[in-house]
């Protein structure tokens, strides 16, 4: 949580809770290093203990040390302040290379016309997946074509986090929470 005496920082959630462990689990569920991002897991009071009958699955999302895997990607800045980067199941392997899809929308969310955007991953022969953007055109973004938005992202990003396809539609599927359905993304332009 952002400390409530003390410095907000903007794009971080603040520090762990009073009470609860959190560590940034890398590749090889290794700690990762500071500034360098990897899943989320946390540990304390108020953390469930595990799936109702359903041992498998409490065993598959708990470490051995009894943290919790939460499925967000984050990291861990010199001072503890935490940021959340995405989601474990959302991550985009291009060429070898981890691609964070929220990195991408807060670029493709800027540019004038968009009102909103979802990078997704797609079954690439090459890259193995390829970035892929949906995005939701505002009243002003009529004429936003596929290759403004490809130049622009070019402009900002490495090439591996260039999208290699640029889709438009006129609202992005969400649950019952609001969150954007990703997975039918997914389904419906593979």
């Amino acid at each position: 949580s952002n400390p409530f005496d003390g410095e907000r920082r903007g794009g971080t959630v603040g520090f762990p809770l009073p009470g609860v462990d959190l560590r940034i689990e890398g590749e090889g569920l290794k700690a990762a290093s500071i500034g360098d991002p990897g899943v989320i897991v946390i540990k304390g009071a108020n953390v469930f203990s595990g799936y109702w009958r359903m041992p498998e699955k409490t065993k598959e999302e708990f470490t051995d040390d009894g943290f919790f895997k939460t499925g967000d990607i984050g990291v861990i800045d010199r001072d503890g302040y935490v940021s959340i980067v995405g989601r474990a199941k959302d991550l985009i392997i291009s060429g070898g290379f981890n691609v964070y899809p929220k990195e991408i929308e807060l670029v493709i969310d800027a540019i004038e016309g968009v009102a909103e955007s979802a990078v997704i991953g797609l079954p690439h022969p090459d890259f193995g997946e390829a970035v892929t953007v949906v995005i939701v055109r505002n009243i002003s973004g009529a004429m936003l074509t596929e290759s403004a938005v490809i130049a622009q992202v070019k402009s900002e990003l490495a090439n591996f986090k260039v999208p290699k396809r640029v889709h438009f539609v006129d609202a992005l599927p969400r649950n019952t929470m609001g969150k954007v359905q990703k997975n039918l993304l997914r389904t419906q332009f593979n």
